[in-house]
């Protein structure tokens, strides 16, 4: 859609859109900007507090939003059958945003409850796992979309196909790094598999540039930075500008009309802009890594998804 403006979207009344990740950061105003459109949004968190204040912080903006909440640990197979199951009893779902992520768990490796390095495990396999559980119904909503969160780390740390869960060497950055090449991979993978099914799902990638919480709008209860923080995001702007801008290409991916399958969205700068297509990293579109990839999550979640 030609002159896309992120501040006034096309109305969505009558969709409904999951997010993942909804009740704070890029999440939050990724779900702002839905519900601002008329959409009904569910919020996928594991914190029902956190919703709740997410909840109201968009109905101060959107009096009429119709807002939900699932339950959802990404790094637990137990929580995302549970919410597989409460989000199929939904009517549709028009979108299903993949934003939720770890991104730096700290200086020892962790894992997840089912036994998976915490970020890989969370950031890709948790997704995926979701994908497959809600496709059903994702399949039976006419032109339904699933976004995918990429990010620019993909260009900062080169893909190590044969450790993508850290054990031979792990960082907290490389290892979100490496999970992020992951939910790329996965993202265009998922597009060549559902084109030759002729499916009425669509699947696009989106990445969120760089963002900040010292820059982001105050949002009572969900984001409210400090004197201190708003300071040094000042002295930082390098890094990246608010969390509301970085939501605006997962958004545009979401419900741009004119947007295809296996399409990567981003910003006008690596960090900053408006959203735009992009190119991702060459990795993320070898068929070779996508096929390996999609094998191995479904062998390391137990999961099948035969698309």
């Amino acid at each position: 859609m030609a002159g896309w403006d992120p501040r006034i979207l096309p109305s969505q009344a009558g969709k409904t859109f999951v997010v993942t990740g909804g009740s704070s950061g890029i999440g939050y105003f990724a779900a702002e900007q839905l519900a601002g459109a008329g959409a009904r949004v569910i919020l996928a968190a594991r914190s029902e507090a956190k919703a709740d204040a997410a909840a109201s912080s968009i109905r101060s903006r959107t009096p009429d939003a119709e807002i939900g909440f699932v339950k959802l640990d990404l790094g637990s197979l137990d929580s995302l059958r549970a919410a597989a199951a409460e989000l199929n009893r939904l009517d549709r779902i028009d979108g299903l945003l993949e934003n939720a992520a770890v991104i730096l768990a700290g200086r020892k490796r962790r894992l997840t409850a089912d036994g998976h390095e915490l970020t890989f495990g969370t950031n890709h396999l948790g997704h995926f796992a979701l994908t497959a559980l809600v496709f059903p119904t994702l399949a039976r909503t006419p032109g339904s979309r699933i976004v995918t969160m990429g990010s620019g780390s993909t260009r900062l740390v080169t893909l190590r196909a044969d450790d993508l869960q850290s054990e031979k060497r792990y960082t907290s950055f490389s290892s979100y790094a490496l999970s992020k090449h992951a939910t790329q991979a996965f993202g265009f993978e998922l597009d060549r598999r559902l084109r030759p099914a002729e499916s009425p799902v669509t699947a696009l990638v989106a990445h969120p540039g760089g963002a900040q919480d010292g820059l982001t709008p105050f949002r009572a209860g969900v984001n409210e930075p400090s004197v201190a923080q708003r300071f040094l995001a000042g002295l930082s702007f390098v890094a990246g500008g608010s969390k509301e801008a970085a939501a605006w290409p997962l958004v545009r991916a979401a419900i741009d009309p004119d947007a295809v399958g296996g399409q990567y969205w981003g910003r006008t700068t690596p960090i900053f802009g408006r959203p735009v297509l992009n190119t991702p990293v060459a990795s993320s579109h070898s068929a070779q890594f996508g096929e390996g990839l999609w094998s191995l999550s479904e062998n390391w979640t137990g999961i099948p998804f035969p698309l």
